[in-house]
C-alpha cells in the first residue's frame, strides 16, 4: 500500500463490519505512527477530553478517512497531512449522542432527521425502533441502515423493539421473539441491544401471556452481549426497583423525581433524563452530593420536527441541564462518553480519541452550547446552523409507503355503539388521557335512536381504535372523558398511536369519525381533521404512517397549517394527573394510546383475548363497554 490511507476502506466505513474494522484500524495504526499520510488535521483552540473531564489547549485532531487517528498538541504529529484546518477561537467537544430516541417521533425519515439534527450537534443515535418495528418488523433493520449505507453522516445504532407487539393483547405489522432478536444482532454490529422493555407485568409474572416472548428476546440479547434497555414508568417502590434491576433491564428513561433517580442509581440502573425531569432531578441530585454522573445521560426520547426546529435537539438538553445547575463539562459527558459507555459503543463514538469516528462539535461558547460548526465522518457537514452534508435521495418502496390497510371505506355504522333494546340510558365504561388507575370510570349515558350517545355537557366524547393492518376494517370504540372536539360533526384522526400505531380517532359524530379515518387512509397516514363535516386539514406521514420523506422545514410548514385549522376547533378538556396534559389541540393523544406500565385499562384493536378491545393489560381482565 502507498502512503495514503486505503481509499476502499474509507469508502466502506459506513456500516460497522468486523473484517472491515480490522482493515480500518490497521491503517489507523500506521497513520498514527506517521508512516502513512493522514487526510486532515483540525487544530482547535481547546479540545475537551471526556475521559478526564479536562481541556487541552491548542490541540490537533488528525483523521484518516472517517476516523480519528491521532490527537495531541499542535505541531507534534509525526507524519504528513493532506489538508489542514485551524480554528483557534473555538472549543472542540465530541459529537453528541442520543442514548434513547424514537426518530419516528420527529416524523422524518432518517436521512432527513440527519439533516435536521447534525447542525444541532447530534452525530449518532441509538434508535429505539419499536415504532417502525410494529409497522414492518421484518424490514426494520434494513430501513434504519439504508441512509447510512448511502452515505448519511448520522450514525444510527438500531435497537430492535421489545414492544413488538407492546402487549399480548395487540398485534400489528411485526412480531419479535428470540429468533428475530438473534437474527438482528447477528446481521449487523450496528445493533446495540434490545429496545426498552416496556411490558413490566410480562417480565415479572410467569402467567402473563407475553412472558415467554419477552424473556426470549432478553435471552437472545444476553447471548450476544447486547444491552437490554428498560422502561420503569411508575415503578418506584424498593422491591420493584430491585426486581427490575435483577431482571437485567439496565436503564430507565421514565424517571420524574430526584428521590426516584437516587433509588434507581443505587440499584445499579443507568438513568436517562428527559428535559422535563431535569428541573427537579438535577438540583436534587446536586443537593444529595452526587459526584459521579457517569450513570446518567440525557435523552430526547420523543420530539417532533417542529419542536426540534424551535428548541433544538440534544443541544437543547445540554443547555437545559446547565441551566439546572450542572457544569458544562459534566453535561457534555452526559451526551457523549456516558451514553457511549452504557451502550458499549466507546470504540466508535463518545470521545475525541483515536479509532473513533471523527465527529466534532465546534463551540463558540461552551456555557451556552453555541455551535459554530459540526464535523462528522472527518468532514465539515454543518456551519452556523446550515447543513452542508449529503442527504441520500431515497425512493422508499411500497413496503414503507403503503402500510395502511383498513380494507374498505368506513361508515357511520362502524363507530356506533348499540344500546340494549328498550333502554333510555346505559351504563358505560370511560377512560381519560393518561388514566393510570386500577379501575375505569363509569357513567350513565343517554340512548338516542337505539344507540348510546355522547354527552358533551359532561365532556364525554367518542374514541375509537381502527385496525390498520389486517384489512378487516375492525374497529374498537368507547367513550372518553375530557378530550375531543365539542364542535358538531368534527373529528381528529391520527396514525401515530404508540406503540402499535393503529389509527385512533376522536369525534363528535360517527360520520365525522368515518370521514377523518378515510381521509387518513387516502394519504397513507399522518393527521386528518374534519371540522363541521368538512375535511379541514391533513398532514401526511406517508412512510410507515409515522414519518415523511422531506426536509424538516417543509413538514413543519404543513404542520403549522394544520395547527391553525385545529385552533378553530373548541376542544374539550379536563385536567389529569399527567403533568404534560394541557388544554387545546390534543396532540399528546399519540402518547395517551400507550398500553405499557403504568397503564392498566386501555382500548386496543379487537382481538381474540379482548373482542371489544377493552382490556386491563396488567391482569388480562376484560369488561363490556356498555351494559
Amino acid at each position: 500500500m502507498d502512503a495514503s490511507s486505503d481509499p476502499q476502506a474509507v469508502l466502506q466505513d459506513l456500516i460497522v463490519d468486523a473484517a472491515q474494522e480490522v482493515r480500518i484500524r490497521q491503517n489507523l495504526v500506521l497513520v498514527a505512527l506517521g508512516k502513512r499520510q493522514a487526510d486532515r488535521a483540525l487544530r482547535v483552540g481547546r479540545v475537551f477530553d471526556v475521559h478526564t473531564r479536562s481541556w487541552n489547549a491548542d490541540w490537533e485532531i488528525v483523521t484518516a478517512g472517517r476516523r480519528i487517528a491521532w490527537v495531541g498538541p499542535a505541531g507534534a504529529y509525526p507524519g504528513e497531512v493532506r489538508e489542514r484546518f485551524h480554528e483557534p477561537a473555538l472549543s472542540a467537544v465530541p459529537g453528541f449522542g442520543e442514548v434513547h430516541k424514537h426518530i419516528e417521533s420527529s416524523h422524518l425519515t432518517p436521512e432527513w432527521e440527519a439533516a435536521m439534527v447534525l447542525p444541532r450537534g447530534n452525530t449518532w443515535t441509538c434508535e429505539a425502533s419499536h415504532e417502525f418495528s410494529n409497522v414492518d418488523g421484518a424490514r426494520n433493520l434494513a430501513f434504519w441502515l439504508e441512509p447510512r449505507r448511502l452515505g448519511s453522516p448520522l450514525k444510527i445504532f438500531p435497537l430492535p423493539g421489545s414492544a413488538v407487539p407492546p402487549t399480548a393483547y395487540e398485534s400489528g405489522g411485526g412480531w419479535f421473539g428470540y429468533a428475530e432478536q438473534i437474527g438482528f444482532l447477528d446481521e449487523s454490529l450496528m445493533v446495540a441491544g434490545l429496545d426498552e422493555v416496556m411490558d413490566w407485568p410480562a417480565v415479572w409474572n410467569p402467567d402473563n401471556p407475553g412472558y415467554a416472548r419477552l424473556w426470549g428476546m432478553m435471552e437472545a440479547t444476553i447471548a450476544r452481549r447486547g444491552v437490554i434497555e428498560g422502561h420503569a414508568a411508575g415503578l418506584r417502590d424498593t422491591a420493584t426497583i430491585n426486581a427490575f434491576a435483577a431482571s437485567g433491564l439496565a436503564s430507565d428513561h421514565e424517571v420524574m423525581g430526584a428521590e426516584e433517580v437516587w433509588d434507581k442509581l443505587t440499584r445499579g440502573l443507568f438513568v436517562e433524563l428527559r428535559p422535563n425531569a431535569m428541573e427537579d432531578v438535577i438540583p436534587g441530585l446536586l443537593a444529595r452530593g452526587l459526584a459521579d454522573w457517569s450513570q446518567v445521560a440525557f435523552t430526547t426520547d420523543d420530539r417532533s420536527a417542529s419542536n426540534t426546529l424551535s428548541m433544538g435537539a440534544t443541544d437543547h438538553n445540554v443547555r437545559k441541564a446547565i441551566a439546572c445547575g450542572l457544569t458544562p463539562e459534566i453535561a457534555i459527558q452526559c451526551v457523549t462518553i456516558n451514553p457511549a459507555r452504557h451502550m458499549r459503543l466507546t470504540p466508535l463514538v463518545g470521545s475525541l480519541a483515536p479509532g473513533r469516528f471523527a465527529d466534532v462539535v465546534l463551540l463558540e461558547d461552551v456555557a451556552s452550547v453555541a455551535i459554530h460548526s459540526v464535523w462528522a465522518d472527518g468532514a465539515l457537514v454543518c456551519e452556523r446552523g446550515v447543513y452542508l452534508g449529503q442527504v441520500p435521495r431515497i425512493a422508499w418502496p411500497d413496503w414503507a409507503t403503503r402500510t395502511i390497510n383498513i380494507g374498505r371505506a368506513l361508515t357511520d355504522a362502524d363507530f356506533a355503539i348499540a344500546a340494549a333494546p328498550g333502554r333510555a340510558t346505559m351504563q358505560a365504561a370511560l377512560l381519560r388521557p393518561f388514566h393510570w388507575a386500577d379501575g375505569f370510570i363509569t357513567m350513565e349515558l343517554p340512548v338516542e335512536a337505539g344507540m348510546v350517545a355522547r354527552d358533551p355537557a359532561r365532556n364525554v366524547t367518542k374514541f375509537a381504535i381502527v385496525d390498520r393492518y389486517s384489512g378487516r376494517a375492525s374497529v374498537a370504540r368507547m367513550f372518553w372523558l375530557g378530550v375531543g372536539p365539542r364542535d358538531a360533526d368534527t373529528a381528529l384522526a391520527c396514525s401515530v398511536a404508540h406503540d402499535t400505531h393503529n389509527i385512533w380517532v376522536l369525534g363528535s359524530s360517527d360520520s365525522a369519525m368515518a370521514a377523518a379515518v378515510n381521509a387518513l387512509a387516502e394519504i397513507q397516514g399522518g393527521w386528518a381533521l374534519v371540522h363541521g363535516g368538512e375535511l379541514a386539514a391533513t398532514v401526511r406521514f406517508e412512510v410507515g404512517g409515522l414519518m415523511s420523506c422531506r426536509p424538516a422545514e417543509a413538514l413543519d410548514a404543513e404542520m403549522q397549517v394544520f395547527y391553525a385549522a385545529a385552533a378553530k376547533v373548541e376542544w374539550m378538556y379536563e385536567p389529569t394527573f399527567h403533568p404534560r396534559w394541557m388544554a387545546g389541540f390534543p396532540e399528546r393523544m399519540i402518547f395517551a394510546t400507550l398500553t405499557c406500565a403504568p397503564w392498566r385499562w386501555v382500548l386496543v384493536a379487537p382481538c381474540a383475548r379482548a373482542p371489544e378491545g377493552f382490556v386491563n393489560v396488567q391482569t388480562g381482565e376484560t369488561h363490556p363497554l356498555v351494559w
